[in-house]
């Protein structure tokens, strides 16, 4: 019988897995891959436009990849940058209206997956799993950044 880390870290691949090949396939109608899918439903949750460094953030991605991705999403003419004080340092993203038809139809695809792959779960289970899931993640997120305790 495999141990709860074993158990835990298989999980999570094999969910980050079938995620990355459920977004790639909603993503390629658009010619993008599974990681703009992120971009596009952050993106769309503000319609007043972020930064590049508050996407970065709430996507939880570098600097350097959230200017690669844009710049891919901006050719795609997904995304738009807005000056700020007539220059674009701290420039507002926003989608165009392409962009915002893309990301509606990712986050329907999502809500999709996310329905069907909790088949079988009662209301109660699944806010137990989340609540979990939460929890487990803000361990996650502390001993990262603190390290393991010593024994």
């Amino acid at each position: 019988m495999l141990n709860r880390f074993a158990r835990f870290s298989l999980a999570i691949a094999e969910i980050d897995r079938c995620w990355h090949k459920l977004a790639a396939e909603a993503m390629a109608e658009y010619g993008l891959n599974s990681p703009h899918a992120v971009y596009l439903t952050t993106l769309y949750n503000f319609p007043e436009g972020i930064t590049a460094a508050k996407l970065g953030e709430l996507c939880c991605k570098n600097k350097a990849d959230v200017s690669r991705m844009i710049g891919i999403l901006e050719k795609k003419s997904l995304v738009r940058k807005e000056t700020v004080g007539g220059n674009l340092y701290r420039a507002k993203l926003l989608l165009t209206d392409e962009g915002k038809h893309a990301a509606e139809y990712v986050q329907e695809r999502a809500a999709l997956a996310v329905e069907l792959a909790g088949s079988g779960m009662t209301n109660e289970e699944r806010e137990v799993f989340y609540r979990c899931l939460e929890l487990i993640t803000t361990n996650l997120q502390t001993l990262s950044k603190e390290g393991l305790p010593k024994q």
